[in-house]
């Protein structure tokens, strides 16, 4: 069952006049609603390719946070062998929010980190939506320092609202955790390549992302605060969450242009969730080109193109 999000309503009503069309002729066969409900589906592929041509910012931070989109465990089911997760951070617990391990991908060992959002009620519960703690971070940095270790690159798949701001998670040391990822990120001597696959939420992505390139799904966004929570701040009001969008810069599109993302990778017409199996296959040829790019650089080149690029961060906006 499609999950349609508000401003696809007319596109809902018109594909599930057509599935309604075939249910009858399943039901009764000597009715012959081909054509009708081909008509209809050329209305509908009509209509998708005119929402989806121009999304407004708010309207790509829909499609980035629907539910149905391939998550960081669906990439790493599909194009990593051999995964060995890994858990823990040796001081707390095992933040699931978090997951992370030595794999292959294109017969390359290499460290994988990413947030994961659960798919169902259960496991999005358990994985707390996405929003790691600190025990999160301190394993992603746990891993990172290994990956750095043993020479393996670190690939980290971005997908949260941002970290977890509950009391717990403030008493032990929240902020300094998300610190010491992002100066992880910074120091270590390995390719680091990061890719945004739905929202990239204030230092919670930022903790994952600070790479030597960072790639983003078209219709993925990337941002230090919600809209909602910009709202919130700026108007008192959280209703002006698409007011906040288009000031934010936060699709895709406008971080490449400001320098703070390096690649957009194209979704499918509808967005990710409407075709996974592309979406992923595009997201690994991507990784896969953009490691490529590094192999050849040396630790101090990484290190220093890492520093240099963050340094640089946003000029190219500001000149325009």
């Amino acid at each position: 069952m499609t999950n349609y999000l508000d401003f696809e309503k007319p596109l809902a009503e018109i594909e599930g006049k057509a599935e309604e069309l075939r249910a009858m002729a399943r039901a009764n066969e000597e009715m012959d609603v081909e054509a009708e409900a081909g008509a209809l589906d050329k209305k509908a592929a009509e209509m998708l390719t005119e929402l989806y041509k121009s999304l407004t910012p708010w309207r790509k931070c829909q499609v980035a946070r629907h539910p149905d989109r391939p998550h960081c465990k669906d990439y790493i089911e599909a194009l990593f062998a051999e995964y060995t997760p890994l858990a823990g951070d040796r001081n707390f617990a095992d933040d699931q929010a978090v997951m992370g391990g030595l794999a292959r991908f294109e017969d390359r060992p290499v460290m994988v980190i990413g947030h994961e959002k659960g798919n169902d009620t259960k496991s999005r519960i358990e994985r707390n939506f996405g929003m790691a703690r600190p025990e999160g971070y301190r394993k992603a940095v746990r891993l990172m320092r290994l990956a750095d270790k043993f020479g393996l690159p670190v690939i980290t798949l971005i997908d949260t609202p941002g970290a977890y701001p509950g009391k717990g998670a403030e008493e032990r040391g929240q902020s300094e955790a998300i610190a010491r990822a992002t100066e992880t990120c910074l120091q270590i001597g390995v390719p680091l390549v990061s890719v945004v696959i739905g929202e990239g939420g204030s230092g919670g992505a930022v903790a994952f992302a600070s790479a030597n390139r960072v790639a983003m799904l078209e219709h993925s966004v990337y941002s230090v605060i919600s809209p909602e929570g910009c709202a919130s701040i700026l108007w008192k009001d959280a209703e002006m969450m698409r007011e906040a969008a288009e000031a934010l810069r936060l699709t895709a599109q406008d971080l490449v242009k400001l320098g703070v993302a390096d690649r957009i990778i194209g979704e499918p017409m509808g967005g990710a969730h409407r075709d996974k199996i592309k979406t992923i296959s595009s997201v690994g040829i991507a990784i896969e080109g953009l490691l490529k790019e590094l192999e050849l650089q040396s630790r101090e080149q990484l290190i220093q193109g890492r520093r240099k690029k963050f340094l640089e961060m946003g000029n190219q906006g500001l000149a325009a």
